[in-house]
């Protein structure tokens, strides 16, 4: 679930900071650039590890804040395909069953992949296993709040980075900017239609 990256980049260290260690200071200064944040095709960055190596600092023309190329280790958020994972349910929609793990939201189980037959409830908002039994069926509500372990089956990157628009569609490519500006940027796709799979209750529960 969380993986050691190996990065480069050059830190700028004002003035001010001068008096601290170098150290101390470039770690702050990494953490408030990428801490939280989604790196393309990286993952989920969450801390600092480690730094390996600092090269020479510099300081440019006017500007009096120095400048250093450093290498490090971060922890980042990026599960493998096909890892077991348990988060809550956030919401059910007709898109399929959207989880949360605390730290991380944009995770989905779509339609095709949970426990077959299901059907989505509109008026209770939530999708129902029509689990089949020598009895008949009995419906087996995928509530909000409810725990979920669920298999990592697929990811999707989107590069969220600002980009101007052309002059010629300027007028018409506000909408879709809007649309792009709320598309998340890391996305985990989820499966449970397979034994031991779904809500935890569904398992534990005699």
């Amino acid at each position: 679930m969380f993986v050691l990256v190996e990065m480069t980049d050059t830190v700028r260290i004002p003035p001010w900071q001068f008096e601290r260690q170098l150290n101390e200071s470039i770690a702050e200064e990494l953490n408030k650039k990428l801490a939280n944040k989604v790196v393309y095709n990286v993952g989920l960055c969450i801390c600092l590890y480690d730094i390996t190596k600092l090269e020479d600092s510099y300081i440019f023309p006017g500007d009096g804040a120095s400048h250093t190329k450093v290498h490090f280790r971060y922890v980042v958020f990026h599960p493998f395909l096909d890892e077991i994972l348990i988060g809550q349910i956030k919401s059910c929609s007709q898109d399929g069953v959207h989880v949360s793990i605390g730290f991380f939201d944009d995770i989905v189980i779509p339609p095709e992949s949970l426990q077959q037959p299901a059907k989505f409830d509109e008026a209770e908002q939530v999708w129902v296993w029509e689990y089949e039994t020598e009895e008949g069926a009995h419906d087996l509500y995928m509530d909000i709040g409810e725990e979920i372990r669920f298999r990592v089956v697929d990811e999707t990157f989107v590069d969220t980075s600002p980009t101007g628009p052309s002059s010629a569609e300027a007028s018409t490519s506000n909408a879709t900017e809007e649309v792009q500006k709320k598309e998340a940027p890391y996305t985990l796709v989820g499966s449970i239609s397979e034994p031991g799979l779904g809500l935890l209750s569904w398992w534990t529960n005699s």
